[in-house]
């Protein structure tokens, strides 16, 4: 890249150009590579951490925490909770050797202007009881509506600054959000996926991210569902059989370690 003090950068992140008055450099320096090797299935994996990124899914209080939606209605959370130690002590660790955690929760707008009939009948088929855009009878937060309580991220999980939010209002983190281009600004075509509920919102934006060419890893301990464990298996043998890889968080903890350290 043309490091000429005429020249000014002209973009996000990593994906810039060098422009002045007569010269544009369309040339983006390549970052030397963190290759780390994974235990996965169906096979292990290399890759490069500088071209990597981790979703986590739908981590918030409506879908994880008690008081929140799923405990309104009856569904046992408890499952949902099972990936919030394993994301406490991966997260940390990605951070510092430099891969973006991006959160890709859900986020209605507060006129529900973004949620057609059919996303709203999913959740209150007969038009009664408490369903997207509805107040909690115990603490008056809206469902999953942006900024309220119910969509925030569970307390055990706080982003940290550096971190990056996505808003979706589908059960893939790709349909009419930004995602894809703020990806594609960072130059990431590896992704990571961890949430709830894994047979739901992380398994249609993981089929997404397959169809849209990135490579993807499913962090088998950090994500899980409320749904029968059936569909958990089933999930898992999708992903491996048609979609990406699965690995364990405690594996890139080991493998991702040395550039943390050096960090």
């Amino acid at each position: 890249m043309n490091h000429d003090s005429n020249f000014r950068s002209l973009g996000c992140g990593p994906n810039q150009w060098q422009v002045n008055a007569t010269e544009v450099d369309l040339s983006r320096p390549p970052l030397p590579a963190k290759r780390v090797r994974l235990r996965a299935q169906p096979q292990n994996v290399t890759l490069d951490l500088n071209q990597a990124a981790i979703l986590v899914i739908d981590m918030q209080n409506d879908f994880c925490t008690p008081g929140g939606w799923l405990d309104h209605i009856g569904v046992d959370v408890t499952p949902a909770r099972r990936p919030v130690e394993p994301l406490r002590a991966l997260l940390p660790v990605l951070r510092a050797a430099g891969v973006p955690v991006i959160w890709v929760n859900w986020g209605n707008r507060p006129d529900r202007l973004n949620l057609s009939p059919s996303v709203l009948h999913v959740y209150k088929p007969a038009g009664e009881g408490v369903g997207l855009g509805d107040p909690l009878p115990d603490n008056g937060a809206r469902v999953l509506e942006q900024g309220s309580w119910a969509a925030a991220v569970v307390d055990e999980l706080a982003a940290a600054e550096q971190d990056i939010r996505v808003d979706k209002y589908r059960m893939s983190g790709f349909w009419d959000t930004p995602l894809d281009s703020i990806l594609r600004n960072l130059r990431v075509d590896t992704l990571l996926f961890a949430g709830v509920n894994l047979d739901q919102c992380v398994m249609a934006t993981l089929q997404d991210a397959n169809f849209l060419g990135y490579d993807c890893i499913l962090l088998e301990d950090c994500a899980a569902t409320t749904s029968p464990d059936y569909c958990r298996l089933a999930t898992l043998y999708n992903v491996k059989q048609c979609y990406g890889f699965v690995t364990q968080s405690v594996d890139w903890i080991t493998a991702v370690g040395p550039y943390a350290d050096g960090a």
